[in-house]
């Protein structure tokens, strides 16, 4: 296949795949993550009294982002694919 026929092919391939949407997918993440946070500054802050800022945002960020890397992100993408990938409108 040329460079020319595989670019004429690619708008097809592109007007056929389903759109994402970020703002949905932050919405979704928003939602999730609020939760979570809460939940782990209720477990963590007395557990820390007396550390700085920087001390408990260094304990509290890994955790957190581990949960929304191998949890909350992955969860969001398979359970709500069709609403965060609509399909592209029939021309």
């Amino acid at each position: 296949m040329s460079s020319a026929s595989a670019s004429l092919d690619r708008p097809a391939a592109e007007a056929a795949r389903p759109r994402f949407s970020r703002p949905r997918f932050a919405a979704l993440v928003l939602v999730g993550v609020y939760p979570i946070i809460t939940l782990i500054l209720y477990v963590i802050l007395p557990l820390t009294d007396g550390w700085a800022t920087w001390q408990r945002t260094l304990l509290i960020a890994p955790i957190m982002v581990g949960i929304m890397v191998w949890g909350l992100i992955p969860t969001i993408q398979q359970r709500f694919a069709g609403w965060i990938n609509p399909a592209a409108p029939k021309r």
